[in-house]
């Protein structure tokens, strides 16, 4: 929504990577976390797709009945399938992440409805197996999920470290690394000059915010844990969905001071409405799937 510098340098390529790997190291590290601590699969996913779908489907509607779409643009969208060739992200281009993340939800869900706990160890696998057909096809960056996957993946091997049993002497290994050596580095990967670092992308971030886990930084801690930060991440989902549609129509017309002078105000209402929706749409549906009685579990490992 703002310059990062000189286009030259290519700083605004860097946020969105570096913020898009924190995001998947996240996600899998908390669904891996859930999975571990609860192999419930109807009740896991009941409370997913009541904390994604309302509003996806309520933006992804409004979106394609003001602009229009084909019927292929519906059903690869509202199945969260638009990532994938041959491709349905016109008027909703950021919803690729989505489609990365909904399938990475089903596919996790299968395995463990399958094989129970035990399952999750195949997440380290299918990370390298992920990571290997990147190189192979000389794909740093890609929005396909068989491309993409092992930035989530990574965030579950992360998990596993984390809760595991055996999880102790690589925790003590990341306690020992420098955080702001990996922050660079993974940087440094974000980057589109870096190469074959861009490989690494995933476990570097997986191991960055490891070392922030384990390493006492009481300054660091209290900025992460602050109520502005707090705020911003409870309000976060309902900001990656409404905040590309605050860049359009007559926010996007003039030239480019104009339209940078027009930013604080796109801010403002992205902030205004995703407060709307996260305290008082989306709420109704996430109260709903953790009182309702538990689904049938289809994993009783």
């Amino acid at each position: 929504m703002l310059p990062l510098g000189p286009h030259s340098w290519g700083l605004n390529g860097v946020a969105a990577l570096f913020g898009m790997s924190i995001f998947f190291t996240l996600s899998g590290f908390l669904i891996v976390g859930i999975l571990w601590r609860d192999q419930h699969i109807g009740r896991f996913l009941t409370r997913r797709l009541a904390r994604i779908v309302p509003l996806a489907w309520l933006a992804l509607t409004i979106a394609f009945l003001v602009h229009g779409a084909t019927p292929g643009d519906w059903v690869a969208s509202l199945l969260f399938v638009a990532n994938l060739p041959p491709f349905h992200l016109e008027n909703v281009a950021h919803f690729w992440s989505l489609g990365v993340e909904m399938q990475f939800y089903a596919a996790i869900a299968l395995v463990v409805a399958a094989a129970g706990r035990k399952g999750l160890w195949l997440v380290p696998i299918a990370a390298l197996a992920v990571t290997a057909l990147r190189i192979a096809t000389a794909s740093p960056v890609s929005i396909v999920t068989w491309l993409r996957v092992d930035e989530i993946l990574a965030g579950g091997c992360l998990a596993l470290i984390h809760l595991a049993p055996g999880g102790g002497q690589v925790r003590r290994w990341l306690a020992r690394i420098p955080w702001w050596l990996l922050l660079l580095m993974t940087v440094a990967a974000c980057h589109h000059a870096s190469s074959a670092l861009a490989y690494l992308r995933p476990y570097l971030t997986a191991a960055m915010v490891g070392a922030l886990l384990y390493q006492p930084h009481a300054r660091i801690r209290t900025m992460l844990e602050s109520r502005p930060l707090a705020y911003v991440a409870r309000i976060s989902f309902a900001l990656y969905v409404i905040h590309i549609f605050a860049l359009q129509g007559w926010f996007s017309e003039g030239g480019k001071l104009v339209k940078y002078a027009k930013r604080p105000l796109s801010i403002a209402i992205t902030f205004a409405l995703a407060h709307v929706s996260t305290t008082r749409f989306e709420a109704v549906f996430i109260r709903w799937s953790h009182n309702r009685p538990a689904p049938t579990p289809l994993s009783s490992a």
